[in-house]
């Protein structure tokens, strides 16, 4: 991925939208496909990087740790490492993290509503979701 230098008009252009839609903000710091998954896995509480792995099958390794270090930068995640060999670390959903929790749940809610309407319309016999 190309770095965007912090003064390009595209730069701005997106932190103008940002401010002026709440939208946008959301979608810079959850959008994408797997930030949400990861976020949801998190919700019960706090998991080792391979425990996410094991959720998640689907992910690459490449893009969990990428999308791990994003929302820990964006402080919805929190990294903790223990001080020991092997290295032991958890990942759990910040405070801000899991004020996103009815937002998650309300998308399951959606998701399973939604898959189940489909599945009538098409005469799907296995269950949705």
């Amino acid at each position: 991925m190309t770095a965007i230098k912090e003064s390009s008009t595209q730069n701005m252009n997106k932190n103008i939208a940002e401010m002026h839609c709440p939208v946008t903000y959301v979608m810079n710091r959850i959008g994408g496909h797997w930030k949400p998954i990861i976020m949801y896995q998190l919700i019960n509480g706090p998991k080792r990087y391979s425990e996410l792995k094991r959720a998640i099958p689907a992910v690459t390794e490449k893009m969990l740790i990428q999308h791990l270090k994003q929302l820990e930068a964006d402080k919805l995640i929190i990294r903790k490492a223990e001080p020991v060999v092997p290295p032991f670390v958890t990942y759990k959903l910040s405070a801000s993290g899991q004020e996103l929790t009815p937002v998650m749940n309300a998308m399951v809610a959606w998701a399973k509503k939604d898959s189940e309407i489909l599945a009538k319309k098409f005469g799907l016999l296995e269950e949705a979701m």
